[in-house]
């Protein structure tokens, strides 16, 4: 049988008497490209056109959508807890000396806060602090806590100025604490301490207040108290 397709003389006198029909037109090249684009912009990743999706599938196609967000919010949340245990390789206070100093403190790192308690053997007030000290260390292991003999550490430092506390960050000296006055004596409590500290930006305590009472509340307090036994 003739193909009624074919180009020929013949085909075109039975397509003019109607016997065979009229030759099927070619699609061009831009055509083609035109349905595909029609086509890429109705289908969805069911793979099915819009008109096509019942109502589950239009809810499974926003759940998916949904699921991205969440995907992406939740790589983004790993990234930063993972960021968050780089930071957290501390936990505990270190003893240095003066050969450590400048590895410790000076170049601790980038975004890193160094606590450094100089001390002496003796001095209750500066065991009370290294106390205190190990306690912060755990609660804020993000920070570098160290302490160190005060005359291993700095010749001749005079014991009058202990305890002493300096404060790094990113390896600048941001603080100096000296001396008993400067945390309030032998009677100095945790929360005291976490407070003291927290003023120089090197621990976020939820500490915002101090935490010892005004001389002022005392007496009024000790008053009050006076008063209940008349």
């Amino acid at each position: 049988m003739q193909d009624p397709n074919a180009d020929t003389e013949w085909n075109d006198i039975l397509r003019a008497k109607g016997i065979i029909p009229p030759k099927e037109k070619e699609i061009t090249e831009d055509q083609i490209v035109s349905m595909l684009e029609e086509t890429i912009e109705k289908k969805t990743s069911t793979g099915k056109d819009l008109s096509e999706l019942n109502l589950d599938e239009l809810d499974e196609l926003e759940d998916s959508e949904d699921e991205a967000v969440l995907l992406e919010y939740r790589n983004k949340r790993i990234a930063e807890l993972k960021a968050l245990a780089e930071r957290r390789k501390f936990g505990s206070v270190g003893e240095i000396s003066a050969q450590d100093y400048v590895n410790e403190v000076n170049n601790a790192g980038e975004g890193i806060w160094v606590v450094l308690h100089l001390y002496k053997q003796g001095i209750p007030l500066c065991a009370l602090i290294n106390e205190y000290m190990k306690y912060l260390a755990v609660k804020y292991p993000t920070v570098k806590f160290l302490k160190s003999i005060s005359t291993t550490c700095i010749p001749n430092y005079p014991d009058k100025n202990l305890p002493t506390i300096f404060v790094y960050f990113e390896g600048e000296l941001k603080k100096q604490l000296a001396g008993p006055l400067e945390f309030r004596g032998p009677n100095l409590k945790q929360d005291e301490f976490e407070y003291i500290i927290g003023k120089t930006g090197a621990i976020n305590t939820d500490i915002k207040e101090d935490p010892r009472p005004k001389i002022k509340d005392k007496m009024f307090s000790d008053l009050a108290d006076t008063n209940d036994w008349e």
